[in-house]
């Protein structure tokens, strides 16, 4: 099978004598299977076609980034072939070649990674800022973590532990809103979890998503993006107290014992 011998590929291309740098790391491997699922869960349903993302950016934490440094292009071209031939399998459609990015990401931890994907028009993947042309609004960057080694223990309530219960919150105009689900989808629609009334800011603009225990700001393709401390970011790992601006608004996250 033409997807499982580029599998094999990879694996005896960066796991082979250097298996051992990588037993804490991200392994080439799981970044193939887990592209090929941001390709499935991407999907865009046209008339006649199944249209799948064709640009993926990699976000690496700087230990994991500093691993491939040697091989980087290699094993973005090994990617690049597996996405294409996993297209080829499920009769996706693609605008244009498969492209796969690499960024390095200070807020990752040794062994996690996340995955932004994007459909970018093939004449216009660049515009006259230099940044890429998107066509369909991207995703929202799915964060991996390493699997534990141990097996998980059931799930009790915060009750059942003796300890209070976390309550995470976001104010904002003198507003705030209690945050109890995993995603909160914040923009000018009524659509959306949290609407603003502020022009500056999109229709959907940013989400806050719980990533195991830690929570991600992430920008959704927003016209005028997401500011933290003056600085324009596409993600950010919130702590509590920070402040994020959306258009012209800022919004404060607070988590505190309930």
């Amino acid at each position: 099978m033409v997807l499982r011998s580029i599998e094999r590929k990879i694996e005896a291309l960066f796991e082979g004598i250097f298996g051992r740098a990588f037993r804490t790391n991200v392994q080439p491997v799981e970044l193939a299977r887990k592209l090929a699922k941001e390709m499935d869960d991407h999907r865009t349903v046209s008339v006649s076609r199944v249209y799948v993302p064709n640009e993926y950016t990699v976000f690496l934490s700087p230990a994991d980034r500093d691993q491939f440094e040697s091989y980087e292009d290699n094993l973005r071209s090994e990617l690049q072939e597996y996405l294409s031939e996993h297209a080829r399998r499920e009769e996706y459609a693609l605008l244009s070649p498969v492209r796969v990015l690499m960024e390095t990401d200070a807020d990752l931890d040794l062994g996690e990674f996340g995955i932004a994907t994007r459909m970018v028009h093939p004449d216009r993947r660049r515009g006259d800022d230099g940044e890429p042309v998107v066509d369909v609004e991207p995703g929202a960057t799915m964060i991996y973590k390493p699997k534990a080694v141990a097996e998980p223990t059931q799930a009790v309530s915060a009750e059942e532990l003796g300890v209070e219960q976390e309550l995470v919150t976001l104010s904002w105009n003198g507003d705030s809103r209690e945050v109890k689900q995993p995603r909160i989808v914040i923009g000018r629609s009524r659509d959306c979890d949290i609407q603003l009334a502020d022009a500056n800011v999109s229709r959907r603009h940013a989400e806050l998503r719980q990533e195991g225990a830690s929570y991600w700001i992430v920008d959704l393709g927003s016209t005028n993006g997401i500011e933290i401390d003056g600085k324009r970011v596409k993600r950010a790992k919130l702590s509590s107290g920070d402040t994020f601006t959306l258009g012209s608004t800022e919004v404060t996250f607070t988590r505190a014992a309930g």
